[in-house]
């Protein structure tokens, strides 16, 4: 007899769009982060050969870089547009910190490419709130980039964090029981706002600590 083959995964028939892709690479990123997206593991869940997925896509970079533009763009339309531009402006940013809390590396891949289409537009709509905010436009480039790099610094440290967690398999409220502890043992004469603020930094919501900061920052602006 002759030698038996393993049988083949079967290939999919319906018509495989540029969408369908980068869903399924955004879910690969989602369970594994950059190393679990490979174009062979993206064949088998799709069901399909490697000339359909180039069809759409060049490569791995381009693939991820797409699906970050594709995480953007949904905190975009997804956004509400109110009477308050103060409110509305909290309200995007707040969109991209959970998008990033979610899907942890478009911070990374932001980072490494701070020109992405989608980021340019998010930038735009930041500089038209600012603006009906009344923020002079001697001073929209400086603020608009500074409330840039504070959520996408604040949201990438944040899904930095949540990834070391679950590596270590420890949770949150563990975590910072930890780091409480070793708060209160400091030197109270030498360090007072650190040892009071142990049952804060136990108990602070990371959400609502970055709305803060968005708030803090606001009211700055309002100065101007």
């Amino acid at each position: 007899m002759g030698k038996r083959t393993a049988p083949r995964s079967p290939r999919r028939t319906d018509g495989l769009t540029r969408e369908r892709i980068i869903q399924s690479a955004t879910e690969l990123l989602d369970g594994g982060g950059e190393g679990a997206l490979t174009l062979r593991a993206l064949t088998r869940r799709l069901s399909t050969g490697y000339g359909a997925i180039y069809h759409h896509v060049a490569d791995k970079d381009d693939l991820l870089a797409a699906a970050t533009d594709d995480v953007l763009t949904r905190v975009l339309s997804g956004a509400v547009a109110g009477p308050d531009p103060r409110e509305t402006l909290r309200g995007l940013v707040l969109g991209l910190f959970d998008a990033i809390d979610a899907h942890p590396w478009v911070g990374a891949e932001l980072s490494r490419q701070p020109w992405r289409p989608a980021l340019l537009d998010f930038y735009e709509r930041v500089a038209q709130l600012l603006d009906a905010l009344a923020v002079p436009e001697s001073a929209r480039f400086d603020a608009a980039g500074t409330l840039m790099n504070y959520v996408l610094g604040v949201a990438a440290q944040n899904a930095a964090n949540a990834r070391h967690l679950a590596d270590s398999n420890t949770d949150r409220s563990t975590f910072l029981d930890a780091a409480a502890a070793q708060w209160a043992q400091v030197n109270p004469s030498r360090y007072p706002f650190v040892h009071a603020a142990v049952t804060r930094l136990r108990e602070h919501d990371d959400r609502e600590q970055f709305l803060a900061g968005v708030d803090i920052f606001l009211t700055g602006i309002a100065a101007l």
